[in-house]
Parts: structure tokens; sequence; C-alpha cells
């Protein structure tokens, strides 16, 4: 689906709209000064993107509605933006345009302690979420490492350190109230509802999750939430090569051990993980695992069994029973890695990827890549929810130096041609946005890319969308 936008076009209706816009949320939220566009010009990729030319700050459902009418009737492109944590340029507004920054969007999380779900609004993050509901022994569990709202983790159908025990946002997610391209609110389960499972009508839930805004604005979520686990244990456990550290991953999972998290750091992670945390890590490739059950034996069990399996692999140590704060010390390193490989390099700008492949590939893959990166010189750290095939690829870059930016794309073109030649998908968890648009076509073929574009022409006929991103051109 191909509409072709004209910059000026555009300046002109949001110039004669801007009138319109206060009407519905007042002159405050209608924001048009330079220093506030220029925050809503980026998210954390490496994609650099003009500002919007304004950005809207609703804080209802009513509003975005109203707005969306609005930019409907007059042609104007518009991108939501929640917390700006993704990874591909899915949030920038690269036509300028509107920004519906829906962080305004405010309401306390609604639990249903007794239904397991709970509904919360665009501002809440999922760091907030939990300790929301924190007091009712229940946790939401996806986790993508960054604290992003939980709407925005729904668009992106993102995932984390948890999936490989509670899934990812896909299998989380209940039920969802979305503004369409034309105003229209949507509640895809039905308002209010949130059975566990329903066969009723087409699935439209799923359909938005991972649209990553190109089909409507997401304004609630109903997620599931879970009982908090009430025995807790971690390892580490160091390898000699990446290769034996995810084949030891394979082998733990073909026991069908319950972990709840596995996480793999190659060396050059590892070494990045030390400096920035201040942690003490042998510097060889190491799986992060925890333990969750309802009884110390349960957790002591499934400890001995992963044990048993890594020493099996020749692995350097093994080291279990970490007390609650080096637990926490650990999965924060974990989720700071992003931080501490931009930190091997001073002042770059993360170009990171992700792919995800079979298990059963996983080990020769992420080796694979390791090699690469060694060979072609690339400085780039490995790190991954490999509990689930997914890895990613952390390369700090200069953005200015174009010979090393075409140096580091040709790698990320060969990494993704990995992952589709061993069956795999070019994005796990980051989504598409800008940056994986043109492995899609050979990831799902003509035929299903050609019905993408029917679905995105039935919701939004006038593309205005977050027009650009996630679709190729037909």
């Amino acid at each position: 689906m191909r509409r072709v936008f004209s910059t000026q076009a555009i300046q002109t209706a949001i110039e004669k709209s801007l009138p319109d816009f206060e009407k519905v949320a007042g002159s405050s939220a209608v924001r048009t000064q330079e220093s506030v566009r220029r925050q809503f010009a980026r998210d954390e990729s490496h994609f650099i993107s003009p500002p919007p030319a304004v950005v809207l700050e609703p804080t209802n459902v009513e509003q975005v509605s109203k707005f969306m009418k609005i930019c409907n009737d007059r042609g104007i492109p518009v991108v939501p933006f929640g917390t700006g944590t993704g990874l591909e340029g899915g949030s920038m507004s690269t036509l300028g345009g509107v920004c519906i920054s829906t962080q305004q969007i405010i309401g306390e999380p609604q639990l249903r302690e007794q239904d397991f779900v709970c509904s919360v609004k665009p501002s809440t993050t999922r760091i907030a979420l939990n300790d929301a509901i924190k007091h009712s022994g229940l946790f939401f569990p996806v986790d993508p490492g960054a604290d992003a709202s939980v709407c925005g983790m729904v668009a992106t159908s993102a995932s984390g350190t948890n999936a490989i025990r509670y899934g990812t946002m896909k299998e989380n997610v209940i039920n969802l109230e979305v503004v369409l391209a034309d105003g229209t609110i949507l509640d895809t389960k039905g308002k209010g509802r949130c059975p566990r499972k329903s066969s009723a009508g087409f699935n439209f839930t799923e359909l938005f999750v991972g649209s990553e805004g190109t089909l409507g604005v997401i304004t609630q979520a109903t997620v599931k939430v879970h009982p908090r686990p009430q025995f807790f244990s971690a390892a580490v456990c160091a390898f000699s090569s990446v290769h034996q550290a995810a084949s030891t991953v394979v082998e733990i999972l073909q026991w069908s051990i319950p972990v709840a998290r596995i996480e793999l750091l190659d060396t050059v992670q590892v070494q990045a993980s030390n400096a920035y945390s201040n942690l003490s890590l042998r510097e060889a490739p190491t799986l992060f695992i925890e333990f969750h059950g309802s009884s110390e034996k349960e957790v002591a069990d499934q400890t001995a069994a992963v044990e048993d399996i890594c020493k099996s692999h020749e692995a350097l140590d093994f080291d279990s029973g970490a007390s609650p704060d080096k637990m926490a010390n650990l999965w924060k390193a974990r989720h700071n890695a992003y931080y501490a490989a931009l930190a091997l390099r001073k002042g770059a700008r993360g170009f990171t990827t992700d792919v995800c492949v079979p298990i059963s590939k996983l080990a020769d893959v992420i080796s694979e890549t390791r090699a690469d990166l060694d060979e072609h010189e690339i400085l780039g750290t490995v790190v991954g929810h490999v509990g689930d095939g997914n890895f990613h690829v952390i390369l700090p870059t200069i953005e200015e130096d174009k010979t090393e930016h075409r140096k580091i794309q040709s790698f990320s073109d060969r990494l993704v041609r990995r992952a589709l030649a061993a069956d795999g998908t070019c994005t796990g968890e980051h989504g598409i946005g800008l940056g994986k648009r043109k492995y899609l076509r050979e990831e799902l073929g003509e035929n299903t890319i050609r019905l993408m574009h029917t679905v995105k022409k039935a919701l939004d006929p006038k593309n205005i969308l977050n027009p650009g991103k996630v679709l190729p051109e037909l």
C-alpha cells in the first residue's frame, strides 16, 4: 500500500488543523515548540529522522478519537509514541506530521485479582504495573529490559527474559482498546471482557499485537498477571565457547526442566557488563539461569538437574544459590547490557538487531554470528533470551562514519539471512519498524505481504497511521 505524501501539503494541513486540535484538548496539549518536538524525533535506535511537526498529548481515549478523525479527514500522517524505547525506528515521524504521545493518558491499573488480569492505560510502564499490584502476590512477567509502556510492548509484541516460562506479549494480552484511523473506538474482545479463552469471532486482539501503530492507537490493554513464585534461585555458568553454552540450553529444554529465565552473554558482553555494572564474572561465554518453584525442594531439584547438564557440556564453573541481592544485581546487569555495550566506545550510539531461530539451530547460528563479528573486526556483543531461540547483537557505532555504517549494515544483512536460512525470523521481539521492512517479503512470501496490505487498506485506507513502517512496498 503506497501513498505519496507531500511535505508541503502535510505542513499546510497541520497549520490549518492547529485550532481544531486545541478545541479538542486545549492549547497545552498541542505542542509545536522545537525543543518539545525534538524529544519525540527518535527512539533508542540508530536511525535519524526529522521531528514531528506537532506533538499532541491527549488525556483520554475520546480525545485520541477526535484527533484521529481530524487527521484522517485531512490526510495527515500520525505516529503514536509511548516511552520511546523501541529499537527499530518504529515510533519516528519520518514524514513530519503528527505525533500522538500517549503518556498523558493516565489511570491506576485496574486489577481483577481473582481473574488474574489487569487493565492498564498507555502511561503505565511494566515496572509501574508490578509496583501497583505487588501487594496482591501477582506480577506481570514480560520483561524486555527497558521500562517500556505496557501498551507500547503490545504494539511491538515485546518479549524478554521470562518468555521461556511465561510467554511473550502475544500470549499475555486478553483484550485491547484501540482507536482506528477514522476515530472509531474498538474493544477487540468486547468492552470490559476478559475471558481466559474465546472462540468467538475473528481474533482481532492478536491482529493489533505487533502492529507497531500501523493499524490503530492502543489506548488500553488488559493483560494476564501471574502468581509470584514463592521460591527463587539463580545460577551463573561459564563455558569455553558460545557453542557449548547454546548447546547446553538446547539440552535443558529437551529435558523439559521448567527454568524461568536462561540468558546468554558472550565474552565481549561479559567484559562490558563487568566494567559497567561492577561485576566480577569470569570473562567467558556465560549463562544466567533463574529457577522458580512452590517449594525449596522443587527449586533445588531444578538446579541440580541443570548443573548436571552444564557439567556434561564441560562448563568451566557453576555458581548457584545466589542471595536475593546478588540475583537482583545479576538481572540488573543483564537489563543494562545494551548500555554496557555502548560504554565500550565513547560517543557511540547503538545499532542493535535481533533474530530468532528454531532451538535445534541455535548453537550453530550463534557461533557463526560470533565468528562473523570477529572475522570482520566488528566491535559487538551477543546476548539473548536463548531459551526461546532469540538473541541480539549490540553494535556500538559512530553514526557519522558512513563507511562503518555500511560495514555494520552488511553484517546485519548476513545475520538476518543466516536466521532465515535456519527457518527462523528476522526479529524475535524488536519488531520491524524501519530497519527490517526489506526482509519481510523474503520471510513471509509475496501472498502474505499482499494480505497485510489488504488488511491495512481496510483499516486505514488513507495510510495515515505510521506510514512507511512495517509493510514493504508491493
